[in-house]
């Protein structure tokens, strides 16, 4: 996004400007600085951007990256292929006068410079830097004009920009970021085992910028027995060059020159070969590593050395190296979340016995080489570890799958054949397709029975909602062989069972019982069990309405694998935004729903509003459970009467051993608490808080240990999924812990 109050500390209200430019963002860290902005000249010429002390004086060591900036091309109308943003990257250390200047150069124009104090370029934390950045970030010939003319203007922009608002996730960064002491505590730290690392990178025409970061991020770790392995399939030998330049003598470091490159899977392949260690970590050839990354996997081995696979958060680092975005805080081992979305990504990190035995890469699945290999490897072990820090800088740059999806279209088939080719490994039989979002898959396992599945429907009056949800389930829904044991509980009015008669009597596979006492969710649905005769039970609220057609058959599939004790869907509101999409363990103290009120069509983060995954729990609004499941769990514990009961039933039967998957492709409309109303009047705050800490005292081991779907990076006070912070509190918690029932 354009800020647009501060365009007027650069030259964009200048009708007799050369060029239109604007400068983003002054980063630094204790090497290099980064200078990032767009410039553009009216008649769409091409710009050059140097970064010069005058006098046309390169300076050494800087590097320039161009690329398409997509809001000003739309703000200016500019040609889709004009690259008006740029980056620069240069070291402190080459700069050998105080002044330099970014100069822009067009064949129609006089070149323009921009003058950039780098003394006052490490003052600018202070409120003076932030005035001496603004004003070096005049042009030459205006600064002096403009300082007078302009004084309260100046101040103005420079205290907005000093008070400027930071992003939650560097807000997130700056919480977590070690400090010089702690690598020098790591450094110094002596583990029991301390396993060989070969660090496996394929090569090809890196950009020798890109090339140096990842080295040097790798040279840096605060682990030190690792090796190298590089399989080079480059048209020359300079990145062979380079390291035989700066580490002469490291021999950590093997390098070869392929004759010939060989793709993704044969350059992997051949740096595979090159490995000794105990253990292989894959690496993409343009990303760079956190320096505690190594040091970090060998703690977790130190506590368990059983452990076969580990794989860790990340983020997108842009072109310059400087500028992080895009977390990636990923879920505890999610099998059914990878067949459809390869979360793991990096970093990978697997015993090298694995990945001898699976073979390596198949060049058959490049553009989707790491996903293959991933499946195929957790195909051999259970012994999976995540790590939920962020070790690994996920490049993101015009030719990068980060970067541009539309650069490796390709790979999009070759995720669907990997997919396939995993099923008809593991023995399922099911169609694999490719959906709208950028390798994310979806899956249709095949029935192969069509057991009788029994729905259960409290109901009390309402008759509208609850015809509308009959009604629907009639009309739409495809698979043939089920029942509707309506649960009748309290109601008064005569249309009511009016109602009831007319559908018992048109429909032979609709039968009403009656709960006599009051409501209580658990002992209804408990109840209607009793007279269920389904190998399968629908636990459906009253107010749902049936949009999927195939939704028994979805959740059917799935429920039929004996792994898998419950299945739940995403429900819509009537507007069409999500108001359930699986449940989350700790999120406000207990556990609450995510994402609430995006779009249908939103992915959410991480792809949770769209891809098939495991979860904690789901809302028996609409759960499919197997019976004998439920039966084996003794069913509702009936003490939570109206809150909690299904998170309570998924818990029971994920303690059973079963896994509780959500499959967004089932969708429903719900018309939420229509029948029973909001918990607003004080005797329902206060039972809704006695439920909660029967919750919480139940289940006080996994709120402490965390959701294994839900990273302990994100936020527990909202459902947003936004990085969490430091100060979070939970209101009701405090409350009910105060005694205040």
């Amino acid at each position: 996004m354009l800020d647009y109050k501060y365009m007027k500390k650069h030259n964009l209200d200048d009708d007799n400007a050369l060029y239109k430019y604007y400068i983003d963002d002054v980063d630094r860290d204790d090497e290099y600085i980064l200078l990032r902005g767009w410039v553009f000249d009216l008649k769409g010429n091409p710009i050059e951007v140097k970064l010069e002390y005058g006098n046309n004086i390169k300076i050494d060591d800087c590097n320039i990256w161009r690329k398409t900036r997509h809001d000003v091309k739309k703000k200016f109308d500019l040609e889709n292929d004009h690259k008006s943003e740029f980056l620069i990257k240069f070291n402190r250390k080459s700069i050998k006068s105080e002044k330099i200047y970014i100069v822009f150069s067009s064949k129609d124009e006089e070149d323009m410079y921009v003058c950039i104090n780098t003394k006052q370029l490490d003052e600018s934390f202070t409120t003076w830097g932030k005035v001496s950045e603004f004003l070096t970030n005049q042009p030459i010939r205006r600064t002096a004009r403009f300082i007078k003319n302009n004084p309260k203007k100046i101040y103005n922009n420079v205290m907005a920009k000093f008070n400027e608002p930071k992003d939650d996730y560097t807000i997130w960064r700056e919480n977590n970021l070690l400090s010089t002491a702690d690598y020098k505590k790591q450094r110094n730290e002596k583990f029991d085992y301390n396993p060989l690392i070969s660090i496996s990178i394929p090569l090809y025409n890196t950009p020798m910028a890109f090339f140096e970061t990842l080295i040097k991020s790798i040279m840096n770790q605060t682990y030190s027995n690792f090796e190298l392995c590089l399989a080079d399939g480059s048209d020359d030998e300079r990145l062979g060059l380079y390291l035989s330049e700066k580490y002469p003598k490291d021999k950590r470091i093997n390098y070869v020159h392929l004759e010939k490159n060989l793709g993704i899977a044969g350059n992997t392949n051949k740096a595979l070969e090159m490995a000794t260690g105990e253990y292989v970590m894959l690496t993409d050839h343009d990303d760079l590593l956190e320096i505690s990354a190594l040091y970090e996997i060998v703690k977790v081995l130190n506590s368990d050395s059983s452990i076969d696979i580990i794989y860790t958060d990340e983020d997108l680092v842009d072109a310059s190296g400087m500028i992080f975005s895009n977390y990636r805080f990923k879920p505890d081992f999610n099998l059914e979340m990878l067949r459809h979305l390869n979360y793991i990504c990096h970093i990978f990190f697997v015993r090298k016995s694995i990945m001898d035995e699976v073979g390596g890469f198949r060049k058959e699945y490049d553009g989707a080489q790491d996903f293959d290999m991933i499946l195929r490897c957790v195909e051999k072990t259970d012994k999976i570890y995540h790590i939920p820090k962020v070790l690994y800088h996920w490049r993101a740059h015009e030719d990068s799958t980060a970067g541009n999806a539309d650069s490796k279209q390709y790979a999009i088939d070759a995720s669907v054949n990997a997919l396939k080719a995993h099923y008809d490994r593991t023995g399922i039989d099911a169609e694999v397709e490719a959906t709208d979002i950028f390798i994310m898959l979806k899956t249709t396992r095949k029935l192969k029975e069509s057991p009788l599945v029994s729905i259960l429907i409290p109901n009390m009056d309402h008759i509208e909602d609850l015809d509308k949800c009959i009604q629907s389930i009639v009309d739409k829904t495809i698979y043939n062989n089920y029942e509707i044991i309506v649960i009748e509980n309290n109601s008064t009015e005569k249309e009511t069972f009016d109602y009831y008669n007319r559908i018992t009597e048109e429909y032979d596979f609709i039968k009403v019982v009656k709960w006599g006492e009051d409501f209580n969710y658990s002992k209804i649905n408990n109840f209607g069990a009793q007279y269920a005769k389904g190998e399968y039970f629908i636990l459906l609220n009253n107010d749902i309405e049936v949009i999927a057609t195939d939704w028994i058959n979805r959740m059917l599939s799935y429920c039929v694998d004996d792994s898998v004790g419950a299945v739940g869907a995403k429900l819509l509101y009537p507007d069409d935004t999500v108001q359930h999409c699986g449940i989350v363990i700790g999120v406000g103290g207990f556990g609450g729903h995510i994402l609430t009120g995006q779009g249908v069509e939103d992915v959410g983060y991480f792809g949770r509003l769209r891809v098939q995954q495991e979860v904690s729990a789901v809302t028996a609004a609409c759960m499919m459970v197997d019976a004998k499941v439920f039966k084996d769990v003794e069913g509702f514990d009936e003490e939570f009467a109206v809150a909690l009961n299904d998170v309570d039933l998924c818990l029971k039967i994920r303690k059973a051993g079963k896994k509780i998957v959500l499959d967004p492709n089932v969708t429903m409309y719900h018309y939420e608490s229509k029948s029973r109303g909001y918990e607003e009047s004080p005797e329902k705050i206060s039972r809704f808080k006695k439920e909660i800490k029967r919750f919480r005292d139940k289940w006080a081991e996994i709120i402490e240990d965390g959701d294994p779907y839900y990273s302990p990076n994100l936020t527990h006070d909202r459902g947003d999924c936004s990085p969490r912070r430091p100060d979070e509190r939970f209101i009701i918690v405090e409350e009910i812990e105060r005694g205040e029932m």
